[in-house]
């Protein structure tokens, strides 16, 4: 959701996250155990308060409806806000003072090293409440990310991020460009050939249209491919000279020299309408964007998007977990409405409805078959479960959300403000050593 998802969820609702090999369920049967005294005594009414960035569509896909009708003691109030680093600004301050924290708090996968390595004691150990049963049911780097040196587990994952290519066919054609999703997989194979393709959109595509989005939107992807990007398997931050980060930035800054970008913040207000003014033709999108994408588009956008194969191989962008604060007012209940959102029915329910891409291995198995009439009847289920099981496991640093964070903002600087990129880069490694202390 994630949204850098800033990202919506990684976010968007932005940090990168890739499961690997088999992808086991996130639904168990764990036992209830642990403290239940923050229940209402009597069986009275139990508001369970639920903090979330970006969307990640629990409300719209009529998730909390069914568990409130399942559980007729509880009722579920959510608070959500769209930019990731500002929720995480919010999570930071109230975590620190001891207030005003919900029952249950969204972690994007970006932050989970840091919650995990610093902010332990933050947080409650859900195997306190019964997730220890639950360990076998989760992908194991799914699962180790938010489980602490000593064994604590601190959250339970959602969705992941595998990516793709979402474009507007009927741009592609007006600018006599393949509009076949396969046809544009090889010829867009690599990330040079993606540019290529870019570089002939601009020069027959419809006035008032570039290639993509922006170039940090391509850099996200794009790192998202890696499996060391700011730190290496041993904890030493490498975003400095980092191939992968090099890489990307070549790319991004190429792209925008260009001009094939649209210059756009994501998430900005002309972001959000440029999905349905066409002011874009490309971008590189992780399954949790189709929801974004037909919201923001609306009915008018149906048929005129299409999903491919990313170039460059398979990559991951976002992917989130669900934490309870030591200092909830419900936990236990907090951690029944956890468990639930992430078992593999709900998992499922929210793919066919929001796009977001469950890491359960049951789910995955019954969403294979999955067409999207709104993208062109895209085959997504296999799509992107083909780039679930193809992305590499990334190394997750403690830092990694604010070392994407400053690279996002000098390639805004490149493009926005025409900034050398050998300044801007100069200038996020300043920010980088600013942010990190």
């Amino acid at each position: 959701m994630s949204v850098t998802r800033a990202v919506r969820r990684a976010p968007l609702r932005l940090g990168a996250f890739a499961l690997a090999g088999v992808m086991l369920t996130a639904c168990g049967s764990g036992s209830d155990s642990g403290d239940s005294g923050d229940s209402k005594a009597g069986g009275g009414q139990v508001t369970v308060t639920v903090d979330l960035f970006g969307a990640f569509g629990y409300q719209e896909a009529g998730l909390y409806a069914e568990y409130e009708r399942l559980h007729p003691n509880v009722k579920i109030k959510q608070t959500d806000t769209e930019d990731e680093q500002d929720y995480w600004k919010s999570l930071q301050t109230r975590l620190a003072g001891g207030g005003g924290l919900a029952d249950v708090q969204a972690l994007e996968v970006g932050r989970i090293a840091s919650v995990t390595q610093k902010q332990a004691d933050k947080f409650a150990d859900l195997k306190e409440y019964g997730a220890g049963s639950l360990q076998g049911e989760f992908a194991a780097a799914k699962w180790a990310a938010a489980t602490t040196k000593d064994g604590k587990v601190l959250g339970l994952g959602t969705d992941v991020g595998p990516e793709a290519m979402c474009y507007r066919s009927d741009l592609f054609k007006a600018a006599g460009l393949p509009t076949d999703r396969a046809e544009l997989a090889t010829k867009w194979a690599t990330w040079d050939g993606y540019l290529v393709l870019g570089r002939q959109y601009k020069a027959k595509g419809p006035a008032g249209s570039s290639w993509l989005d922006s170039i940090a939107s391509l850099n996200s992807v794009m790192i998202g491919q890696a499996k060391e990007r700011y730190y290496d398997a041993s904890g030493a931050l490498i975003y400095e000279n980092g191939p992968a980060v090099k890489s990307a930035w070549d790319a991004s800054v190429r792209a925008a020299a260009d001009g094939l970008s649209a210059k756009l913040d994501q998430w900005s207000p002309p972001w959000n309408q440029a999905f349905s003014s066409g002011s874009f033709a490309t971008m590189p999108c992780p399954a949790w964007m189709l929801g974004y994408i037909k919201g923001q588009a609306g009915d008018a956008g149906k048929g005129k998007w299409d999903v491919a194969k990313l170039p460059g191989g398979a990559g991951n962008w976002g992917g989130s977990y669900l934490a309870v604060p030591r200092a909830a007012q419900h936990k236990k209940e907090a951690y029944e409405l956890v468990k639930w959102l992430t078992a593999p029915e709900q998992q499922t329910a929210l793919f066919r409805k929001q796009g977001n891409f469950p890491s359960a291995v049951k789910a995955i198995g019954q969403i294979a078959d999955a067409r999207d009439p709104y993208f062109s009847d895209a085959p997504i289920g296999q799509i992107f479960g083909a780039a679930a099981e193809q992305a590499p496991v990334q190394v997750l640093g403690v830092h990694d959300k604010d070392i994407a964070d400053q690279i996002t903002n000098a390639l805004s600087e490149v493009e926005r403000k025409g900034t050398p990129p050998e300044t801007a880069w100069s200038n996020a490694k300043k920010a980088v050593k600013n942010a990190l202390g």
